[in-house]
């Protein structure tokens, strides 16, 4: 029995970075059990096509990240700025420990969208939380600048948040930081993005 999970989390391993680093479209499944070390009949034993592979393995990878934006959106005790800070901390904290998330989700995001959304039901995080009612809200008395819509606000947010980890080779390359020193800058943004989307946020009457 402990030789069958063992082959089965090899095979999800072996995919996982495969993926990440080639894309799903680019990988077979004789690469992954090359990868993997086992034989192509093992890994079609296990799992009957790439595309169930490449399902599970997302899932994994995305749904606890999902679900964390979810669980702050939906807080009903916290202002914008308050979700945006938690947000941030989380986040970053995540993408420091899992680095080769992002490259995963990008692509994912580029190569099946409608599988994400289907699987994951990520069109459902932002349009039924409660973050979206309190924006709205918060526009119409005016607290809150009335050009910037929540779908803006959040891809700003993205972008601030992944970026530089989808892109920290070069920037280690350019920088000359090392990880350490790396690891420190993302600790400062968990203070000036929240600073940011504030100054986003703010009415420009």
């Amino acid at each position: 029995m402990t030789t069958d999970i063992s082959a089965e989390e090899k095979i999800k391993e072996a995919a996982r970075k495969l993926f990440t680093q080639k894309g799903y479209a680019a990988v077979k499944t004789r690469d992954i059990a090359t990868e993997a070390g086992i034989n192509l009949a093992l890994l079609n034993y296990y799992f009957r096509s790439k595309e169930k592979l490449f399902e599970m393995i997302m899932v994994e990878n995305i749904q606890n990240f999902i679900k964390g934006i979810f669980g702050i959106l939906n807080k009903e005790d916290t202002s914008i700025e308050t979700k945006f800070e938690e947000l941030t901390s989380t986040y970053i904290d995540m993408l420091a420990e899992q680095p080769n998330l992002p490259s995963f989700i990008f692509n994912v995001v580029r190569e099946k969208p409608d599988l994400l959304l289907e699987k994951l039901e990520a069109n459902s995080i932002i349009t039924n939380s409660y973050f979206l009612k309190q924006f709205k809200a918060a526009m119409e008395k005016g607290e809150i600048n009335s050009s910037i819509s929540p779908i803006h606000l959040l891809l700003n947010f993205v972008g601030l948040t992944v970026f530089p980890f989808i892109g920290k080779p070069i920037i280690q390359a350019r920088s000359g930081l090392d990880q350490k020193q790396f690891l420190a800058l993302m600790e400062e943004r968990k203070k000036l993005i929240p600073m940011w989307i504030k100054t986003m946020l703010k009415p420009t009457n």
